[in-house]
């Protein structure tokens, strides 16, 4: 690990990374390494992440503050108890999770051109399934997939890299029921990486990356 004069750090072969707290004031913590299994989990429970472009060399980044939700927590509009009680949606879990994958990279989002879901993060996030670090949750409407949600399980945080929606409110379905088997299994906190109106809306806060690392470690 090489740290050059403009701050950042360099990963090598070498499976370490630097302190989260040495990020620089966007997040960004190192470049370089790999995607191998051993590296992500590595960075999930040192409270850092993946996020890169196609065209870009691997970036880890480790933002402050940190945009959590505490399961208990989740917020439910009327409107959406009323769809949590119809049969509109129901749920699966872990069934499909390429397909999940598949359409968290491919869904047009508003203000977002192309995805950071890149080719060989789809690789890694597979094989992180196929070892049961990586999970999903899938939301069917009349047996269509309509939505889902997907992240690593440290077994006490959820880090949750990334959802989508085909139909209103597919991903919201996800997300709460997400929240509610958390709760009940003594989860501390979902990790959302990074503030959105959407999020917020769902009763998602900011905390510092302190106090975030201090639920990584209990």
């Amino acid at each position: 690990m090489i740290k050059p004069n403009n701050g950042l750090f360099f990963l090598t072969d070498a499976l370490v990374f630097p302190p989260a707290d040495s990020a620089n004031s966007e997040g960004l913590l190192a470049v370089g390494g790999d995607l191998s299994t051993e590296r992500i989990l590595l960075a999930y429970q040192k409270g850092i992440f993946p996020w890169f472009n196609t065209d870009s060399l691997i970036l880890w980044w480790s933002p402050d503050p940190r945009m959590v939700l505490y399961p208990d927590q989740i917020k439910i509009s009327k409107s959406m108890q009323k769809v949590l009680r119809s049969n509109q949606f129901t749920l699966t879990k872990n069934t499909c999770f390429k397909e999940v994958l598949d359409n968290c990279s491919s869904v047009e989002r508003v203000g977002q051109d192309g995805t950071w879901i890149t080719a060989d993060m789809k690789k890694a996030y597979l094989e992180l399934h196929e070892k049961g670090y990586a999970k999903s949750y899938e939301v069917w409407e009349n047996d269509k997939l309509v939505g889902g949600l997907y992240g690593v399980d440290l077994g006490h945080v959820f880090c949750g890299e990334s959802m989508f929606s085909l139909t209103s409110n597919a991903s919201k379905f996800a997300f709460i029921k997400l929240a509610e088997e958390l709760d009940s299994k003594g989860y501390s906190i979902i990790d959302c990486q990074l503030y959105t109106d959407h999020l917020a809306s769902l009763g998602a806060q900011e905390i510092t990356r302190k106090e975030f690392l201090t639920y990584l470690k209990r």
